[in-house]
């Protein structure tokens, strides 16, 4: 299976420290040929060709826009989520490292059609060491006229702010990044009003993720339809794909839609590290991922064909690969240890839920179990899915739910329990 070059064809191709390179691969184009451009024309060409945003939501970014655009308000913000908080996902980092100038080129992109006079890159403070390369990406952006006052000669103002969080990972919610920035504790907010309204400082606000903005450029330029000509007719183009766990070549990798789950294991990844141990399940997502069984390696690495399997979003695209030296329980508690840590507490479903689920697990682990508790485990995983304030709560059970549907029998209550 062959890696495909849409959003990575500049990887390697110029010196990531000089604009001028960056100019010589056709650097700033995309922004030349956008400002000639009614705003409205790039929404319409984002979702002619069904751009999703890279995230968890899969919002149409064509969409967002467009909407962003029409919220009224004199000043606007623009938004680059680099957090990258979810777990086994490390594409938005190359996306950074490669290619830093497409990234600073796609926000002032999303200011001139949204109308925003600021944008903020939210960036995760374990990438601390891009920092360097990012604040002289934009330094340099500044010194050729491509950010300030009356860009291009178009009457339009926009600049770029960096901004390092704490490694909270609840932070890669958009209202809890919002209020980060703001100097405030990064929780979430109640919501409405939502953050296209009232995001940072109050004010109107568009947040994208690295991949879902360093999309743009590359698209304004596909006069050839290259990304379109990519995947499925139902779900084309490309995706960014973080492959780690028990494999030979974990990595980073650009895939067409459409392939299936088997062969970004296998091919792209090399298969098992070792051949003794088989494969016992593959995460699609993070850690709020959906689990998938070793008989659903056939699925088609697509919206649709991912919601058919009953698997979860696509989302931030990480792919985790687990053989069978680790059980499933053990599997399980990992990932609950990680959200009860995670989780910041405002809302009782989440807070609570977490804590309970992790002790039930302790008893499933030990096969002291009983049907009540296996029940009160689908319980509270309802409860916190339904009730929680943000997208922590309402997915940090998907991995378990999936795993009860997946492996009954490892709930399966012992004879003498049950008895008991």
């Amino acid at each position: 299976m062959n890696q495909v070059h849409f959003l990575t064809k500049n990887f390697g191709k110029y010196d990531t420290s000089s604009i001028g390179s960056y100019m010589n691969v056709g650097g700033f184009e995309a922004l030349r040929k956008a400002v000639t451009m009614d705003p409205e024309e790039i929404t319409d060409l984002l979702t002619a060709v069904k751009i999703k945003g890279r995230g968890g939501a899969e919002y149409p970014l064509g969409r967002k826009w467009s909407q962003a655009r029409a919220v009224r308000g004199e000043r606007k913000v623009v938004i680059c989520n680099a957090d990258e908080g979810e777990t086994t996902t490390f594409k938005d980092r190359e996306l950074i490292c490669h290619d830093p100038f497409n990234l600073i080129e796609a926000m002032i992109i999303a200011a001139y059609v949204v109308g925003a006079s600021d944008g903020f890159i939210y960036m995760r403070a374990e990438y601390a060491c891009f920092r360097p390369l990012l604040l002289n990406a934009i330094r340099q952006a500044k010194n050729y006229g491509f950010l300030g006052t009356n860009i291009l000669g178009r009457g339009f103002d926009f600049d770029i702010h960096l901004y390092s969080g704490a490694g909270a990972y609840v932070c890669g919610e958009g209202s809890a990044l919002a209020e980060s920035i703001g100097g405030h504790a990064g929780r979430p907010r109640m919501k409405p009003p939502f953050i296209k309204q009232c995001g940072v400082f109050h004010l109107p606000t568009c947040v994208n993720n690295v991949e879902s903005l360093s999309l743009v450029a590359p698209l304004l330029l596909d006069d050839e339809g290259y990304y379109k000509s990519q995947g499925t007719p139902d779900c084309p183009g490309t995706k960014m794909i973080s492959v780690c766990g028990n494999v030979k070549r974990p990595g980073v990798f650009e895939v067409p839609f459409g392939i299936t789950i088997r062969e970004i294991v296998y091919d792209l990844a090399g298969g098992m590290e070792n051949e003794d141990y088989p494969l016992r399940l593959v995460q699609l997502g993070g850690a709020s991922g959906r689990i998938c069984s070793p008989a659903q390696l056939d699925t088609p690495y697509t919206y649709k064909g991912m919601r058919q399997a009953d698997l979860t979003a696509i989302g931030s695209g990480a792919v985790l690969v687990v053989d069978e030296r680790t059980s499933v329980i053990g599997f399980l508690r990992m990932t609950q240890e990680f959200f009860s840590h995670e989780s910041c507490g405002q809302c009782t479903p989440c807070r609570e839920g977490n804590r309970h689920i992790s002790l039930l697990l302790d008893k499933v682990a030990e096969g002291t179990h009983t049907a009540q508790d296996i029940a009160t485990l689908k319980k509270f995983a309802d409860i916190m899915s339904s009730a929680s304030l943000c997208g922590l709560g309402e997915t940090a059970q998907s991995a378990l739910l999936s795993c009860m549907k997946r492996f009954p029998e490892v709930f399966a209550v012992k004879e003498e329990v049950a008895v008991r």
